[in-house]
């Protein structure tokens, strides 16, 4: 059964308003599509049509504009956000927030704006944006409107964004040098995970002094929320243990949680209070980076922008019932497939291309099983489009060896017995391969975060991470 009726791949950013404005209440824009392929397949959203704007050249810019503004364009993803060294050093909870999203292949696919317009109150860069005062620009065929975060949202999953409405920018002023900043998130295990709880600090001090404050508190209200309270105790004083504990009260008094699944309302009141706490107490500290590697110690392939490939021409229009072939090189082999416009990559991969080692798991990004390599970046094929490969370079497990000649990473698998079930092998040799093709001599964090989105149901992980070391030839004697 077809996810939807029509895939357009836009080329421009106006093709794209024209197409909302056409379409109306229809259409949805298919940026990362790490959330919506996941609406889309539990119907909780029906869009009969799918708008890509990945194509469109000029999106995926972090710069700093003339008007002093920190400027983030629609296609920017979690990962090049990380990775940013202007983020890092002037915005440093945004560039924080987006390292605690999902995981590498989420990462590299999935967007700043995608997590924005999705508008769940634990989506991870709204409280960082809260605290930084930020604002999107919105266009339509109508015209552009600047919002501010504080007034984007309405409720849960409900935002001002008219159906014919496309962000183009998101704005923000950058920490000045006197201003620090810090984003913690409390999950119910390190990655792939989504927040219990999670806030964002902004202090402005004058010389030890707090001249102002933001604070932000994520998945504790039906939007973000900020504490006016706990922000203005901080103003006029240092930061002491006393005042520090007092904000920390304060902002967990302006809490408004609910009990579900990840955690009753009790907890999360308590952990507000605990992060707000160690936030403050970091930025005390000089210590607000929390771990976050420097964008030198990233992988090229996590932080870098790559040039994604334009399609020339008018906008293009795969239609499910339709003759427009996906036009492709898989393995090497041009392709092109009929009758895949309204399936996920992973299925076009499996069931029309025959490439079954790819495997189909959790279908919403979770498992890693389906991981492979579009123009050489790891992505998960179950939340990808089908029309998305068009004119794109695609690598699957079964092109990673070269003829009879197995890839290092699959014969260290063999050597390590790293496979134990198998099934989720494809999925780990991918990432460590796309790990080793970037980052040749890899240290061991750098080696379980690249694999930390990809499970293992029979625990195999040590042999796994050995199999990695091996093949990169960092094997202990």
């Amino acid at each position: 059964m077809a996810l939807w009726d029509v895939y357009y791949t836009a080329t421009s950013v106006d093709d794209a308003v024209r197409l909302l404005a056409e379409h109306k209440g229809n259409a949805r824009i298919m940026a990362g599509g790490t959330d919506l392929i996941v609406e889309v397949e539990h119907k909780t959203r029906t869009p009969a049509v799918l708008i890509d704007v990945t194509r469109i050249g000029g999106l995926d810019e972090i710069r700093l504009g003339t008007d002093g503004l920190i400027h983030v364009g629609p296609m920017v993803t979690h990962a090049q956000a990380a990775a940013s060294s202007l983020l890092q050093e002037r915005a440093l909870p945004l560039a924080q927030a987006c390292w605690g999203v999902g995981a590498p292949a989420l990462r590299n696919r999935g967007t700043i704006v995608g997590n924005l317009v999705t508008a769940s109150p634990a989506n991870d860069t709204i409280t960082a944006l809260r605290a930084l005062d930020g604002c999107l620009k919105l266009r339509s065929a109508r015209g552009e409107r600047v919002v501010s975060l504080a007034e984007f949202y309405t409720g849960v999953r409900r935002t001002v964004l008219e159906p014919d409405e496309l962000v183009v920018d998101i704005a923000f002023a950058p920490l000045a040098e006197n201003a620090h900043g810090v984003y913690l998130k409390l999950g119910l295990r390190r990655v792939l995970t989504i927040a219990v709880t999670n806030v964002a600090l902004v202090v402005k001090l004058d010389k030890d002094r707090v001249t102002e404050a933001h604070i932000a508190l994520g998945s504790v209200a039906p939007t973000i929320i900020c504490a006016p309270e706990a922000e203005a105790v901080l103003v006029g004083d240092p930061l002491t243990d006393e005042r520090i504990e007092q904000a920390a009260s304060l902002a967990a008094e302006a809490a408004r949680p609910i009990d579900d699944v990840r955690g009753s309302a009790w907890f999360r009141t308590e952990e507000v209070a605990a992060l707000v706490r160690r936030g403050l107490q970091s930025l005390r500290a000089g210590d607000a980076r929390l771990g976050l590697p420097r964008p030198e110690a990233m992988t090229p392939l996590w932080g870098r922008s790559r040039v994604r490939p334009r399609l020339s021409g008018p906008t293009v229009a795969h239609h499910t019932e339709g003759d427009e072939p996906i036009q492709c090189t898989v393995n090497g082999e041009n392709v092109a497939v009929q009758g895949a416009n309204g399936k996920t990559l992973l299925h076009m991969l499996r069931d029309d291309l025959g490439l079954v080692g790819t495997k189909a798991g959790c279908e919403e990004g979770e498992c890693g099983s389906c991981t492979v390599w579009l123009d050489d970046v790891a992505v998960l094929s179950c939340l990808t489009p089908a029309p998305r490969a068009h004119g794109t370079n695609i690598v699957t497990i079964e092109g990673l060896s070269q003829g009879e000649e197995l890839h290092p990473v699959q014969a260290a698998f063999v050597e390590a017995d790293a496979a134990q079930c198998g099934y989720c092998t494809p999925g780990f040799v991918m990432s460590a391969a796309n790990l080793l093709k970037e980052c040749p001599n890899p240290t061991r964090e750098q080696i379980t975060t690249a694999l930390s989105g990809n499970l293992c149901r029979c625990t195999g992980y040590y042999k796994i991470i050995h199999a990695v070391e091996k093949a990169a030839g960092l094997e202990k004697e």
